[in-house]
C-alpha cells in the first residue's frame, strides 16, 4: 500500500497546476448533488399534497412541480459542467505526463535503451497512461459526486428523522469494507496484467518488426506459440482480476439492499405512529436508494482506479529511470574542429565482470583516415559508441581537437561527426525530408546535390512524386539499398569535419558501391574519417589500420605494412582474396 501512496501523492503532484478547475469541479458537483437532493423533499410535499382521497391540494401542488422541474435541470446543467471540468483535467494531465515521460525517453542513456525490450517502453507511454487516463476519469467524476452525496444525503436524512438516519449510517460502512477488503486482492492482479501486455505488445512489436526474419526462417509456429502462452497468462490475470473486481459490486448492492429494506420497515411504523408523514417516508425511502448508490460507485471506482494506480505506476517508475549524465556545468561547446582525435588508456565494459576495451591508446592527426577491421566482437562497433559519447568511459580519457569530450557538450560533440551506420533509418515523411533531417535549413538545390554525391538522384527521381514521395520509417517500398543510400546522403548534405563509416555501404550492389565509395573518398579529403570494415579491400588507402581482437589494438600501420608483418591482418586479407585450388 506504500507504493499505492507513493503513486497517488505523485497524481497529485501533476493536479497541482489545475487546482482552480479542480475546485471548480467539487463546487460543481456539490451544487448537483444539493439539487438533486432536494427533489425528493419537493417529491416528499408534493406526495403530501395528494395523500388523501378527495383531497387534492392543486394550488399548493402545481408550484412544488414546476420547482421540481427547475431544479432538475439546475442539477443535469452542474453535472454537465463538472463533467466538462473534470475532462479538461484528465487529459491536461495525461497530456502532461506523456510528454514528461517522451521527454525523459530521449534523456535515458543507450545503455537502458540497449538492455530493455522496446515494446514494454512503447506499452508504457501509450497503453498504460490510456489506462490511466480511463481511470482518472471515472475516478474524478465519480468520486467527487459520490462522496457529495453521501454527506449531502446524511445530512438532509437527519434534518427529517435522525433515529432512521442512524439506522441507514450504521449499516452502509459495511459496504465500504467489502469494497476495501476486494480493492487490496485485486492491485497485484492488475499490476501483473499490466506487465503481462507489455510483454505481449513487446513481442508483437517484435514480430511486425521483423517478418521477413521470421518467414525466412519459418518461425511463424514458435512465434504463435510465444503468443499463446503469454496469451493465456493473460487471460488468467485478466479473468482473475476481473472476477474479484466484479465480486464489489454485488457485495455492496446486497448491504444496500438491507439498508432500503430496514428504512422501508422502520419507517412504515414510524409513520404509523404518527412521528413522520407518509411525504417524508417516500423522501426518506428515496435518500436510502440514494445514500447508498455512491457506495456502488465507489466500490466501481476503487477496482477501475487500481488498474490506474497499477497502470501510474509502471509509467512513474519509467520516469524515474536514471538520466544520462548531464553535461557538465562547464561544459563548452566544441567548435573550430581541428579534427584531432586522442584515445589515451581506454577502458571500457558494458557489463563490469566482462571487460571489452582494455587500455587502448591511439593518436589520430588531422584529415587522417583511420580503417578499424577485425573479427565480430573485438570492440569496433563499442570504440565508435564512445568516440560519439553515446557511452562513456570507464577509464582514460577521449580528445577531441584537444578537449576531453566529458568536458565538451554532447550536441557540439555529435554535430562534429557525421555518421553512416550499417543499421539504416528513415523517418516517416518525405525522401526530401529524410535528407534534410540533420539540416532542415538546407535549401532544395543542396539536397539534389547531396543526393547526386550518393548516387541516389537518379532513382528518387523515378518515383511517382520524386522528392517529395512518401516513405514510412521502415522504408516501405524502398530497397534496402535505396535507403543507404539516403542515409549516405543526409551525412554528404551535413559534410561535418569528421565522419564514421561503420560498413556504410554493406547493402548496396558492387556497381553502385564503386561510385559510392569515389563519392566517400571525395568527402574524406580533408576530414578526419573513421571507416569500420569487414570487405577489407574498401580500406586499402586508409592511411592508417587498427586491427582489434578481445577489445585491443594488436597491429596498427597501413595496407602494405600490414601484410609485410605477415599477423593477423595479412591472415584476414589472404582469407577474403585466396585462390582456390
Amino acid at each position: 500500500m506504500k507504493t499505492n501512496q507513493k503513486t497517488f501523492r505523485q497524481i497529485l503532484l501533476y493536479l497541482k497546476p489545475y487546482w482552480l478547475l479542480l475546485v471548480l469541479t467539487i463546487l460543481l458537483a456539490a451544487a448537483g448533488v444539493v439539487l438533486s437532493l432536494y427533489v425528493p423533499v419537493l417529491t416528499g410535499k408534493a406526495v403530501d399534497c395528494i395523500i388523501g382521497p378527495d383531497n387534492v391540494d392543486f394550488s399548493n401542488l402545481l408550484p412544488i412541480l414546476v420547482r421540481i422541474g427547475i431544479v432538475v435541470v439546475a442539477a443535469a446543467v452542474s453535472q454537465w459542467l463538472m463533467n466538462l471540468c473534470n475532462n479538461r483535467i484528465t487529459y491536461h494531465v495525461v497530456k502532461d505526463i506523456r510528454t514528461e515521460a517522451f521527454a525523459h525517453l530521449h534523456k535515458l542513456p543507450l545503455r537502458h535503451m540497449d538492455t530493455r525490450p522496446h515494446g514494454d517502453t512503447v506499452s508504457r507511454l501509450i497503453n498504460d497512461v490510456d489506462q490511466f487516463s480511463d481511470g482518472l476519469l471515472m475516478g474524478f467524476s465519480q468520486l467527487f459526486t459520490g462522496v457529495v452525496t453521501i454527506l449531502g444525503t446524511l445530512l438532509f436524512m437527519l434534518s427529517v428523522n435522525w433515529e432512521i438516519s442512524l439506522l441507514v449510517v450504521v449499516i452502509t460502512p459495511l459496504s465500504l469494507f467489502v469494497a476495501s477488503f476486494i480493492a487490496k486482492r485485486t492491485y497485484s492482479l492488475f499490476r501483473q496484467q499490466s506487465e503481462t501486455r507489455a510483454e505481449m505488445t513487446s513481442l508483437v512489436n517484435e514480430m511486425v518488426g521483423n517478418q521477413k526474419v521470421v518467414k525466412a526462417f519459418g518461425y511463424e509456429e514458435e512465434a504463435e506459440a510465444r503468443l499463446d502462452t503469454i496469451n493465456e497468462r493473460l487471460r488468467g490475470l485478466s479473468i482473475r482480476a476481473t472476477f474479484f473486481s466484479s465480486i464489489t459490486n454485488p457485495a455492496t448492492r446486497f448491504v444496500n439492499g438491507l439498508v432500503y429494506t430496514g428504512v422501508g420497515i422502520v419507517g412504515a411504523f414510524f409513520a404509523i405512529m404518527g412521528r413522520i408523514t407518509v411525504g417524508q417516508l417516500v423522501s426518506f425511502l428515496s435518500y436510502a436508494n440514494q445514500y447508498t448508490k455512491p457506495f456502488n460507485e465507489i466500490s466501481a471506482v476503487i477496482t477501475e482506479f487500481q488498474n490506474a494506480l497499477a497502470s501510474a505506476q509502471r509509467v512513474f517508475d519509467f520516469m524515474e529511470e536514471p538520466e544520462q549524465v548531464p553535461d557538465a556545468a562547464d561544459a563548452v561547446q566544441l567548435v573550430g574542429v581541428d579534427r584531432t582525435v586522442d584515445l589515451q588508456n581506454v577502458s571500457f565494459a558494458y557489463r563490469s565482470e566482462s571487460p571489452l576495451l582494455q587500455n587502448i591508446s591511439l593518436n589520430v592527426k588531422a584529415g587522417q583516415r583511420i580503417a578499424i577491421v577485425g573479427p565480430t566482437g573485438s570492440g569496433k562497433t563499442t570504440l565508435i559508441n564512445l568516440l560519439m559519447r553515446f557511452y562513456d568511459v570507464d577509464s582514460g580519457q577521449i580528445l577531441v581537437s584537444g578537449h576531453e569530450i566529458r568536458k565538451v557538450t554532447r550536441d557540439s560533440l555529435r554535430a562534429s561527426f557525421g555518421m553512416v551506420l550499417q543499421e539504416t533509418w528513415l523517418k516517416t515523411g518525405t525522401i526530401r525530408e529524410n535528407i534534410a533531417y540533420g539540416s532542415p535549413e538546407a535549401t532544395e538545390a543542396q539536397i539534389v546535390e547531396a543526393a547526386k554525391a550518393a548516387h541516389a538522384h537518379s532513382f528518387i527521381k523515378r518515383m511517382p512524386e520524386g522528392y517529395d514521395t512518401h516513405i514510412l520509417e521502415d522504408g516501405g517500398n524502398l530497397s534496402q539499398g535505396q535507403i543507404q543510400l539516403i542515409c549516405i546522403a543526409r551525412v554528404m548534405l551535413r559534410l561535418p569535419p569528421m565522419l564514421i563509416l561503420d560498413e556504410a555501404t554493406s547493402s548496396i550492389d558492387t556497381r553502385t558501391e564503386i561510385m559510392v565509395q569515389q563519392a566517400f573518398t571525395k568527402m574524406m579529403q580533408g576530414r578526419t574519417s573513421f571507416v569500420v570494415a569487414h570487405r577489407l579491400s574498401t580500406i586499402r588507402e586508409a592511411d592508417v589500420i587498427l586491427v582489434m581482437k578481445d577489445g585491443n589494438i594488436i597491429e596498427q600501420g597501413n595496407h602494405q605494412q600490414l601484410l609485410e608483418q605477415k599477423g593477423f591482418y595479412a591472415e584476414l586479407f589472404n582469407s577474403q582474396f585466396a585462390v582456390a585450388p
